[in-house]
């Protein structure tokens, strides 16, 4: 299979070794010690991380010496396993600050260009959470998946939410009618009295600055306070 274009991943099995080892060791590198540079990744993903390359190394080295069939197919699975790690990786904990460009560059991804010339598609999802503090009104506070703090991405006009009171959950976001842009968190959703006591559904997702869109959350309910 040809590799895709701008594909950031090596092709070839020794170029994607070293590239992988790198990644993991620049990572562990930001995220140890008392007072880590990376504080937005934890233990844990490191851990899947490095587990990952053990993984796929195991299945590796074998084959840079006389191996068979049924070792080569072993590398080629580890490879997928590895690569189905790495990506979401990547996408959740290294496309946004403190993340930079010179850290991309190191790690040898693709820098993010501030003027955003090339960003036809929004790859960050938003998570959030419904907030209930006061009468008639729903607090969204909402932030990058994945990240610590609540910075919006770099350049974004900020995040689209859509809610609607209904009877019965809708099938997909794009049945709530009501929405907005809000360029910061949390956002507040007024109601009406008449709406007291029924259900909202909620969903978000993130406008860039061209006006581009990324994928939608998941539906969130509460009850009108």
């Amino acid at each position: 299979m040809a590799q895709k274009q701008h594909d950031y991943v090596p092709r070839k099995d020794v170029e994607f070794n070293n590239w992988f080892r790198n990644l993991l060791d620049y990572v562990a590198r930001k995220t140890g010690g008392a007072s880590p540079e990376w504080d937005h990744i934890l233990q844990r993903n490191l851990d899947e991380l490095a587990a990952a390359f053990v993984d796929w190394y195991a299945n590796y080295e074998p084959t840079l010496h006389m191996h068979t069939p049924a070792q080569t197919t072993a590398k080629k699975d580890a490879r997928a396993r590895a690569e189905g790690v790495i990506r979401p990786f990547v996408k959740r904990f290294l496309h946004f600050d403190p993340v930079t460009n010179a850290d991309r560059v190191n790690m040898a991804l693709p820098i993010h260009d501030d003027i955003h010339t090339n960003h036809e598609v929004v790859e960050e999802e938003v998570e959030f959470n419904l907030i209930i503090r006061g009468i008639r009104v729903i607090h969204v506070d909402f932030w990058i998946l994945g990240a610590t703090g609540k910075a919006k991405p770099h350049n974004y006009d900020g995040a689209v939410i859509v809610w609607d009171v209904l009877d019965a959950p809708p099938s997909h976001p794009s049945a709530l009618r009501r929405h907005i842009m809000a360029s910061r968190t949390p956002f507040t959703l007024e109601f009406p009295e008449v709406e007291r006591g029924k259900t909202v559904y909620v969903a978000l997702c993130w406008q860039n600055g061209r006006g581009i869109t990324g994928r939608w959350s998941d539906i969130k309910i509460a009850i009108v306070p």
